[in-house]
């Protein structure tokens, strides 16, 4: 009898390693061997009932075993994700504790540690990206397309370069990621000022009493670009409703935790602002351009110094005129008009302007007869730009063709209530780079314009390279105060091929929307279509 319960033994280990260790097909071979056990040759006896009693107990005792081996392993895996656990709240708490202790300097950039340490600690990989990113020192490009521009955003809108087909130039935030990512950021922002640390060079009452808290409310712009190796960074304003300090705060998320660059209190209450103007004719551009130089420099901001390059002779005295009333009926004299007997060149006119300024350091906004600015974007210039750290270039919100926008209209609006960032009313110009706040040494130690650049364009972009190759910081973002005024150009058959192509792009994208241009390319085709509807309806009603 024992030669059959062996050979049943064998039969039953072999075919168990063939199927494998699957517990349902375990379960289907046991059923196969109790209906399939050969029996024994000899007389009566039943040897395949005492096979079937031991392959039951057989494959119980093994599915008793795998199913102990599964538990363990489950233990095992369970215990190790424990000890991850902890280990991640220890290294979590070793950052809190050493980001408390290590905080970055803006001055002299005294972070412990520095890249050629090979370290392996959390803490020291994000302060290297801080490092790496452009927050405190600018890098130096190889052209005007390697800046990565900043987005700005208010409480309740973002002001956006990259549109594509459906984004628009101003909208609120439509995905709720975004709205509590900007959210998170002006609260991160509060508690830096509200909270302030020994770094921040703050005393806790100011002399005064209670130290000033500042909510959401006080919260007046930011600026956010993101660099794809590095992270993101963070530009933010706040200001008292009934104060001239504004509370600068720079956060930078190196795809981690935010951490805070530093906190200051930027005065911008004696920051006087050149506008410097290059005109030649145009006169009535210059009188519309001086109503809104009234409203916002003279009667608003009133730090604001008037700088008139003119070319030639012709319109030299309408222009003398408007300013000769505008000083009568203000009271204003802080202008200066530098006369010129040659023919237009912007760089050389801008350039001109600069230097007849003989009162030391200024802040200078080099502006054109076209632009219509707020209040604002003069606080945004002295905000960006720093001597000998930062220069600001802005993007503007060039209006279109307000006969093609207002076309279902007799006559456009007035020009205040064209102002509006729509996609069929204008669009951010960010291939112009003419509109720009920067300090006058700055601009003479790059050197200035190129005046071997005549005629319409390129000078700007010239003098834009000469920062991106610098140290100097350049912060390009479109501002929602800045606006181009359409006016019809011409492009001269002087220019040079490349600023002649450039005449003619800044002409076509300048004209409308690609919705109206597409209404004017198929106005045929439409002025066709509806003849053939009403043709039909009038049959259909003589019918």
């Amino acid at each position: 009898m024992r030669m059959p319960r062996r050979g049943l033994v064998i039969q039953a280990r072999t075919r168990w390693l063939l199927v494998g260790l699957a517990l349902l097909f375990s379960l289907v071979l046991l059923m196969y061997l109790l209906e399939c056990a050969p029996q024994s040759d000899g007389n009566g006896s039943l040897p395949g009932v005492v096979g079937e009693s031991m392959g039951k107990e057989y494959y119980q005792a093994l599915l008793q075993e795998q199913e102990e081996h599964y538990q363990n392993r489950a233990t095992s895996l369970k215990r190790q994700i424990a000890q991850l656990k902890q280990e991640l709240q220890e290294m979590s708490d070793k950052l809190k504790s050493l980001q408390e202790k290590k905080t970055p300097k803006v001055n002299g950039m005294n972070y412990q540690g520095t890249k050629e340490q090979a370290s392996n600690d959390l803490l020291e990989f994000l302060h290297s990206q801080i490092d790496k990113a452009e927050v405190s020192v600018g890098a130096k490009l190889p052209s005007e397309y390697g800046v990565i521009p900043f987005e700005s955003f208010t409480s309740m809108k973002v002001f956006q370069l990259e549109m594509g087909l459906t984004r628009h130039p101003e909208e609120k935030p439509v995905r709720k990621d975004k709205r509590d990512e900007l959210v998170e950021v002006i609260e991160a922002g509060l508690e830096v000022i509200n909270n302030p640390d020994e770094e921040d060079g703050q005393d806790e009452d100011d002399g005064v009493g209670e130290r000033q808290l500042y909510s959401e409310n006080d919260f007046i712009e930011g600026y956010y670009r993101t660099e794809r190796d590095k992270g993101t960074q963070y530009e933010l304003f706040y200001k008292k409703m009934d104060g001239m300090e504004y509370r600068h705060v720079t956060l930078f998320r190196p795809f981690g935790p935010l951490m805070k660059v530093k906190s200051e209190t930027v005065d911008i209450s004696r920051s006087l602002i050149n506008v410097i103007v290059p005109l030649a004719g145009r006169t009535e551009a210059f009188a519309q351009f001086m109503q809104n130089f009234r409203d916002v420099c003279i009667h608003q901001d009133k730090r604001v110094h008037l700088t008139v390059v003119y070319f030639g002779q012709d319109g030299l005295s309408e222009v003398k005129s408007v300013l000769a009333s505008v000083a009568r009926e203000t009271n204003f004299h802080n202008y200066t008009i530098v006369s010129l007997n040659e023919e237009f060149n912007r760089g050389r006119g801008l350039d001109m302007g600069a230097r007849a300024w003989e009162k030391g350091e200024v802040l200078m906004f080099f502006c054109d007869v076209d632009v219509y600015f707020t209040a604002e974007f003069l606080n945004s210039c002295r905000l960006n730009a720093e001597p000998g750290k930062k220069v600001f270039y802005p993007v503007v919100f060039s209006l279109y063709n307000p006969a093609i926008v207002y076309a279902n209209q007799e006559i456009p609006p007035p020009v205040e209530q064209q102002l509006v960032h729509k996609k069929d009313s204008g669009f951010w110009r960010d291939f112009g780079f003419g509109m720009t706040c920067q300090y006058r040494t700055d601009f003479l130690t790059v050197g200035g314009f190129d005046l071997e650049v005549k005629g319409w364009g390129v000078e700007d972009v010239h003098l834009y390279r000469k920062y991106l190759h610098g140290d100097l910081i350049v912060i390009r973002t479109p501002v929602p105060g800045l606006f181009h005024l359409w006016h019809e150009k011409h492009c001269a058959d002087e220019l040079t091929p490349e600023q002649y192509r450039m005449c003619i792009q800044s002409k076509a994208m300048n004209e409308a929307s690609h919705s109206h241009l597409g209404m004017l390319v198929f106005r045929e085709e439409i002025e066709t279509h509806l003849r053939k509807q009403a043709y039909r309806t009038n049959s259909e009603a003589v019918g």
